[in-house]
């Protein structure tokens, strides 16, 4: 009874997931899982491993799993039953668990695995469907592949470095929805926009 309560209370919350400050308090407390504001497709507690904290504007698929252990290679079996203490076995686990970073405004494709060896998604990322995480990313890089490799950053270095200097990701909505209306070739073309500042500047 108490799982299908826990089911419909979690249902009723993802309705409003882009926004909901009561959904991320949820997450945090019961799974240890903090998500930022408006981030999607990351409150589910089977795909999205304990400890995982992610940041604001996140686009996350709803096939994505994010890993936090492995099974333990030098054990004699590799069956869980060695290492999970939810499985009754075992008093505590006896394998490291990882905790990984995911920051703001990154794209998670569909099926796409963030292995524990990953720790950190860079801020502007992009990781593609079906991709295999196996290490850290880079800010503004689009990674894909098993395992993930490098396919190209997204911006030059000196366009990040203006878009860093923006913090865009701490605006709320209200201010995104303000700045697409007085200022789409910033939100649209971020490269052509701060080229033409610059080149005035010159």
């Amino acid at each position: 009874m108490k799982n299908i309560f826990e089911k419909l209370v979690l249902r009723l919350l993802k309705r409003d997931q882009f926004d909901s400050i009561l959904l991320r308090k949820y997450f945090q407390s019961k799974y240890n899982i903090e998500v930022g504001m408006y981030s999607y497709g990351c409150f589910c507690p089977v795909r999205i491993a304990q400890g995982t904290k992610i940041g604001r504007y996140c686009s996350i698929a709803d096939t994505v799993r994010i890993l936090n252990g492995n099974h333990g290679l030098n054990y004699l079996t590799l069956h869980p039953y060695t290492y999970n203490v939810n499985l009754g076995v075992v008093n505590a686990e006896t394998i490291t668990r990882s905790r990984c970073l995911i920051a703001d405004d990154v794209w998670i494709g569909h099926n796409a695995i963030i292995l524990p060896n990953a720790r950190f998604i860079g801020r502007g990322s992009v990781i593609a469907a079906g991709a295999v995480v196996t290490k850290d990313v880079l800010p503004y890089s689009i990674v894909g592949g098993n395992p993930a490799k490098l396919i190209r950053m997204r911006f030059s270095e000196k366009i990040i470095e203006q878009i860093e200097s923006s913090g865009w990701w701490e605006w709320d909505k209200e201010k995104l929805a303000r700045v697409i209306l007085d200022t789409p070739e910033l939100i649209y073309s971020p490269e052509s926009y701060f080229n033409k500042w610059q080149n005035l500047s010159a």
